[in-house]
C-alpha cells in the first residue's frame, strides 16, 4: 500500500506577538516581525514525514509567499521533506484566502501524482482556516477538517481520526483527499544537520510564477480577492476594577460575602 506524493503546504508566518498592521494598506506588516514555519503547518509536514516512514511515498512542500521564504523551505526539506515549490509572484500580493487556495490547488495540480494534501489547521497570522477546504474545492476531492492521525487501510482508503467538540470522530475517506492538521497533535521533529547544511548549500529550490500556474493576474492579488478590509480596530482588553475593601477582618468577610453573593445573582 505504497503512497506517491504527499503534499504538504506551508506558511511563513510572524510571530503573533509581535504582528503590527499597515493603516495605510490594511494589511499585516512584516518589517519588524521574527517571522517563522506556521506552528500547525509544522505539525502537517511531520504527520506526512510519519505517513512516509510508513508507507513510502514523496513529502512535497509547497507554499505561496515572497521570495524571503526561500530558507523556511529549506529548513522542511531538512526535516525530511523530498521537494519544495514557492510560488512567488508581485501579483499574489494582497491575495485573500480565495486566490491563495486556487493558487496552491493549481501549484499541487501541477506537481501532480498526489495520495494526500496536508495543510495545517489555520495559520497563525490570519485564523481563518478556510485554505485548506478551499484548495480541495478547487480540485474537487474530499477533505477532512482538524485530524490528529492517518491510517492507510487499503489502496486508496484511509482511516482518520479528527476532533470535534467533546471527543472524536473516526472517517474513512477516499483518496486523493485533503487534511487539514490539528495544531499540536504531534511534536515536529529536529532537522537533520547534514540534510541541513545540504539543503542550505546544494538543494535547489523549484519557483514558480503565476504565468506558470496559468493564472492572470486578474485572478490573484487584491483584483482576484472576494473580501477587503474596510477599516482597523484596536480592541483594549478590559480594565481591571481596582477596588480595595478596608477595614476589620470580620468587616472585610462581610463585604467580600455580599460581593460575591451579588455576582451569583
Amino acid at each position: 500500500m505504497g503512497l506517491r506524493n504527499i503534499v504538504v503546504t506551508l506558511k511563513v508566518t510572524p510571530k503573533p506577538e509581535e504582528i503590527r498592521f499597515d493603516p495605510v494598506t490594511k494589511t499585516i506588516d512584516r518589517s519588524k516581525a521574527t517571522n517563522e514555519i506556521n506552528p500547525a503547518d509544522k505539525n502537517a509536514l511531520e504527520m506526512a514525514l510519519q505517513l512516509k516512514d510508513r508507507y513510502g511515498g514523496r513529502v512535497i512542500v509547497v507554499s505561496m509567499g515572497p521570495p524571503f521564504w526561500e530558507p523556511f523551505l529549506k529548513l522542511a526539506v531538512a526535516m525530511g521533506a523530498d521537494d519544495a515549490v514557492l510560488v512567488s509572484d508581485r501579483a499574489l500580493a494582497g491575495s485573500d484566502t480565495l486566490p491563495t487556495s486556487l493558487t496552491l490547488a493549481r501549484a499541487i495540480q501541477r506537481i501532480g501524482d498526489y495520495d494526500i494534501i496536508l495543510a495545517g489547521e489555520e495559520s497563525s497570522d490570519g485564523g481563518t482556516g478556510q485554505v485548506p477546504p478551499g484548495i480541495a474545492e478547487w480540485l474537487g476531492i474530499p477533505h477532512v477538517t482538524y485530524i490528529t492521525s492517518i491510517e492507510i487501510i487499503e489502496p486508496g482508503k484511509a482511516r482518520v481520526k479528527r476532533t470535534i467538540k467533546g471527543g472524536y470522530e473516526i472517517l474513512e475517506v477516499d483518496m486523493p483527499f485533503l487534511a487539514s492538521v490539528e495544531l499540536g497533535c504531534n511534536t515536529p521533529r529536529f532537522p537533520d544537520f547534514r540534510r541541513k547544511r545540504w539543503a542550505e548549500r546544494e538543494f535547489k529550490l523549484k519557483t514558480w510564477s503565476i504565468a506558470d500556474l496559468g493564472l492572470s493576474p486578474e485572478e490573484v492579488g487584491f483584483k482576484g480577492s472576494a473580501t477587503t478590509v474596510d477599516t482597523l480596530m484596536e480592541l483594549k482588553p478590559p480594565e481591571r476594577l481596582r477596588s480595595r475593601i478596608t477595614g476589620a477582618p470580620d468587616e472585610i468577610a462581610e463585604e467580600l460575602a455580599r460581593i460575591i453573593r451579588e455576582l451569583l445573582r
